[in-house]
């Protein structure tokens, strides 16, 4: 006896031939969809997710300013940076390359105050129409004249001093500026923006906080440095500091014999032990003051980019905290007693 049993009532030939094809007519765009297409034929479009917008094209000037904008832009901004690690804008001079770079951008971003000297002819000759933002806009910015110098040189950069990234309050200004100009260039992405500037700038108010315990266990008598060139200026001004140089404002100014000669005085008059070269400049100047004054050379400050071989300088914050760190340390050797 069989096991599979019949069923009661049989289904009319007619009725399957009605079911079977109303089920191909269901599957028919099913199995257009899987098959090849024809020649001359579009494939039919992929479905999913919509393809992530283009990043912005920005330049920024320097590697210092190219660090803060990345911070803010995140993955929806390409830098293009002007003057590379360890380069010197003062001396700096563009190539077409550059000028490429500025013409394809979306924002150019520049520090201003004259630090770029070379900046307006180059943006003309890339023939860039696009806004040029200017970061340090609205900063509480350090006349050039009488910053307390030791020496009489002219400069470059004319009414201010422009190293305003040096001031961990006044570059708060410089990432505002920054976040306003990516939102007002990619409105549809302003949360993102807004977010990671406040998260940043959240990072450097610490730093500001830790700096500023550091340097009041100093007496302010002993709060003196030695340095290539005038760009801490704004360091020294929020942490109560004293820089001298025999240097002006840019690194290619010439020291004369006699300020070289009364630096060296000074420096063993009052006893100044925070002697220290920068990345960007030609070291031998203050290794000579140092042979002269009979101290060592404290090592090494950041100021006007960031370094690709050294990985203290390597960011922003690094840079800022290994010059808060290396500064701080030499003044404690200074006091009495040391």
């Amino acid at each position: 006896m069989s096991s599979i049993r019949s069923s009661r009532h049989a289904v009319p030939a007619h009725s399957v031939s009605r079911r079977l094809l109303a089920v191909l007519l269901l599957c028919a765009p099913l199995l257009a969809a899987c098959g090849p297409a024809r020649d001359g034929e579009k494939p039919p479009a992929a479905t999913g997710a919509p393809a992530a917008a283009p990043k912005l094209a920005v330049v920024a000037t320097f590697t210092i300013l190219a660090d803060l904008v990345s911070n803010v832009g995140g993955d929806r901004v390409a830098v293009t940076t002007v003057v590379g690690p360890d380069g010197d804008a003062h001396t700096f001079s563009p190539t077409p390359a550059d000028a490429k770079s500025i013409a394809d951008a979306t924002l150019v971003f520049v520090n201003g105050m004259g630090f770029e000297g070379w900046i307006d002819k180059l943006i003309a000759a890339s023939g860039y129409q696009g806004p040029v933002v200017v970061v340090s806009q609205g900063i509480k910015a350090i006349r050039a004249t009488g910053l307390g110098h030791s020496h009489s040189h002219k400069h470059d950069h004319g009414e201010f001093d422009p190293h305003g990234w040096q001031s961990l309050v006044q570059v708060q200004r410089y990432v505002a500026n920054i976040a306003d100009a990516l939102v007002a260039a990619d409105p549809q992405h302003a949360s993102g923006y807004r977010t990671r500037a406040a998260d940043y700038l959240q990072a450097i108010r610490q730093l500001h906080d830790d700096a500023r315990k550091k340097f009041e266990a100093i007496p302010q008598a002993d709060r003196r440095v030695i340095s290539g060139h005038d760009s801490f200026a704004y360091l020294a001004e929020e942490y109560g500091l004293k820089f001298f140089s025999p240097r002006g404002l840019s690194s290619d100014s010439e020291a004369s014999a006699k300020d070289v000669a009364r630096l060296s005085k000074q420096i063993r008059s009052q006893n100044i032990q925070a002697v220290f070269v920068e990345n960007i400049s030609d070291p031998r100047l203050v290794e000579q003051l140092a042979r002269e004054s009979g101290v060592r050379v404290g090592g090494i400050l950041f100021s006007d980019a960031l370094s690709a071989r050294d990985p203290r300088g390597r960011t922003y914050l690094d840079m800022m905290r290994h010059n808060i760190d290396e500064v701080a340390k030499a003044l404690a050797r200074t006091g009495p007693g040391n």
